[in-house]
């Protein structure tokens, strides 16, 4: 077990099947997102899965997929008193908790469903999951729809006792930078709020129908499909250039649009963290940020170029511009960069380039979270990634990086280290009469 008090920047809850059916107002149940279970007499494949799970919610309806499960140990079921047990054999000390089966319907594009789906959440997590603060800490969900209603559901999330709050990595209706978003920010800080921006949420056009799904799902389909094609020059590329490089855009736009309209330097204690989009691209994202706003040695700031009209003033000409004359109107007191390492942590789960970029970005800038119990994480294989892969990292940063930087941020207590778990010894088998 790591030797360090380890927080889990990325964990989720397992919400109960029937939670928006059971709770939503009467008059909206019929809008309420639920999913079926299905058990198959016989798995897809040869040992896999017989456990399925159907969402039903529009924009999603019928997205479908098998029950987590790892090995060795029970399903996941959500219970804290289970997910305690599993950060135990982990050797995971404390957590964030983020949405699960819930981010098909916190943010869509319906304001009044989305806001309706929130409240029953939050209320779920108070009652769930606050008893057990000391090392869970879940993030309440706010729709970015209407930002007067948003800033009622952090007030009344503050009320409940939530301390953490979560919105869409797209925001729906406006991007960002959009100053209807202001009211948000200001709550955030008044209260003590941070904000996370969790990977695979927001951004779906539920009234178009299931044609409309959210570009995320429609990267896991396409994933998904390849796994059945035959690899080709064109399938080989494709997949290479989107694992390793495309999933960087999101948050990077999260962070211009943020930094760009000023909301940190309005906001300085105002701290914002993206989720599950890995870490490695962060040092040179806050390089190219910082690029754009400087003329660099060797570029002429008075280099012309464009269309010239033979026939106008030659002072008058509206299609030639100075290339590097934008560069010089960076309207900010701080750089970009400095915003980041101020404002911004990323999340990471298994990259040893974010790690090895730390003397960049800064070893306080980034963190570690497992993303348990989905299938993609490192749950029951987090000792062994951060063995690799903090092998000759010095104490001091490997503190940071495991849990020092999240604990502090969410007011976990870095005291309370996890005793090392003993596996029970195996039963005695009586000898052979």
């Amino acid at each position: 077990m790591a030797k360090e008090f380890v927080v889990s920047g990325d964990s989720h809850v397992n919400e109960p099947v029937d939670l928006y059916k059971q709770r939503l107002p009467k008059n909206m149940r019929d809008q309420a997102l639920y999913e079926v279970e299905t058990i198959l007499d016989e798995p897809l494949v040869p040992g896999g899965h017989t456990s399925f799970r159907t969402v039903h919610t529009p924009g999603y309806d019928g997205w479908t997929v098998s029950r987590y499960r790892q090995f060795p140990g029970p399903t996941p079921d959500g219970l804290p008193s289970s997910i305690l047990r599993d950060l135990d054999r982990d050797g995971v000390d404390a957590s964030m908790l983020f949405p699960n089966l819930s981010f098909f319907a916190l943010y869509t594009d319906v304001h009044e469903r989305s806001i309706a789906h929130a409240r029953v959440y939050n209320d779920w997590l108070a009652e769930t999951y606050l008893p057990y603060s000391n090392r869970l800490r879940p993030a309440a969900a706010i729709p970015t729809t209407n930002a007067k209603d948003a800033v009622k559901e952090i007030e009344r999330a503050v009320r409940l006792g939530l301390t953490t709050l979560i919105l869409p990595e797209i925001p729906q209706p406006y991007p960002y930078w959009s100053p209807e978003y202001e009211p948000i920010w200001e709550a955030a800080e008044a209260n003590g709020l941070p904000i996370f921006f969790h990977v695979a949420s927001g951004g779906v056009d539920s009234k178009a129908g299931t044609s409309a799904t959210g570009s995320q799902v429609k990267g896991i389909l396409t994933a998904m499909s390849m796994g059945k094609q035959e690899l080709d020059g064109r399938l080989l590329a494709g997949r290479t250039m989107g694992g390793g490089s495309t999933a960087n855009t999101s948050p990077m736009r999260i962070i211009a649009d943020i930094v760009s309209a000023g909301v940190c330097e309005r906001h300085p204690s105002l701290m914002l963290n993206v989720i599950e989009f890995n870490a490695g691209w962060l040092a040179n994202y806050m390089g190219s940020m910082d690029k754009a706003w400087r003329t660099g040695i060797g570029q002429d700031p008075h280099w012309w170029l464009g269309f010239w009209d033979d026939g106008v003033d030659p002072h008058d000409q509206k299609l030639m511009g100075r290339m590097f004359k934008i560069n010089e109107r960076w309207p900010l007191p701080l750089k970009p960069s400095e915003y980041v390492r101020r404002n911004f942590r990323v999340q990471f789960a298994d990259d040893r380039v974010a790690i090895m970029s730390r003397h960049i970005t800064g070893a306080e800038t980034i963190y570690w979270g497992s993303d348990y119990p989905h299938a993609e994480g490192t749950f029951l294989g987090s000792q062994q990634v951060i063995s690799e892969q903090f092998a000759d990292v010095p104490d001091e940063d490997r503190a940071k990086i495991l849990g020092g930087n999240l604990a502090k941020i969410v007011g976990f207590d870095d005291s309370k280290k996890l005793a090392p778990v003993n596996p029970p010894a195996p039963p005695k088998v009586p000898a052979p009469a």
